[in-house]
């Protein structure tokens, strides 16, 4: 099989994202285990179903493709009062409309995210985990992806700095595994 490619979706709408600044870290860390792709989703209109089969839904049917393209999604996720951002579960909600033909089903995914809060994004992660199940995406049960957030995460060239690098090629590698292992023979 040639080379895994892996749709990122930040949460974060933030141009200075601590959570795309991890996803960019974990692209970087694997950049030779797989290809990673950043899913754009700012452009998005918030999804309503009278979208479906209309021009208004254009924006969600450009997504389309890139995510088919892809084997499996990586969502790096903030938390927001205890739940994903809007943004993120606007996403998900459009790109598995209109019904019977979501890009979601059966699509391998895995769920991280960072805070500096000692919770880190838990409440968030299993609020997303609950949609995914929904979506029928076959997500990584473990290790689960509860980063710290601290200004030494990463180094100043943006890679993962030596304190979480273990954990996070442990879980990057789980994950390429689960993709992998969920592909469609």
């Amino acid at each position: 099989m040639s080379q895994l490619r892996i749709a990122v979706i930040v949460g974060s709408l933030s141009k200075q994202s601590i959570n795309r600044q991890l996803g960019q870290g974990l692209a970087a860390l694997m950049q030779d285990k797989a290809d990673f792709e950043f899913i754009d989703i700012s452009h998005l209109p918030v999804y309503n179903r009278d979208f479906d089969n209309t021009p208004d839904f254009k924006p969600f049917d450009d997504l389309k493709p890139q995510i088919r393209g892809c084997n499996g999604v990586l969502f790096v996720t903030p938390e927001y009062n205890r739940s994903i951002p809007a943004s993120l579960k606007n996403v998900l909600d459009g790109l598995s409309r209109p019904y019977g033909q979501s890009v979601w089903a059966g699509l391998p995914a895995a769920v991280i995210g960072s805070s500096p809060g000692a919770a880190a994004t838990a409440m968030a992660q299993q609020h997303l985990r609950n949609v995914l199940v929904s979506l029928d995406m076959p997500t990584l049960p473990q290790p689960e992806g509860f980063v710290r957030w601290s200004d030494t995460l990463l180094d100043a060239d943006g890679k993962i700095s030596q304190g979480s690098h273990d954990f996070l090629v442990k879980y990057m590698t789980r994950f390429l595994d689960w993709v992998q292992l969920h592909q469609k023979r």
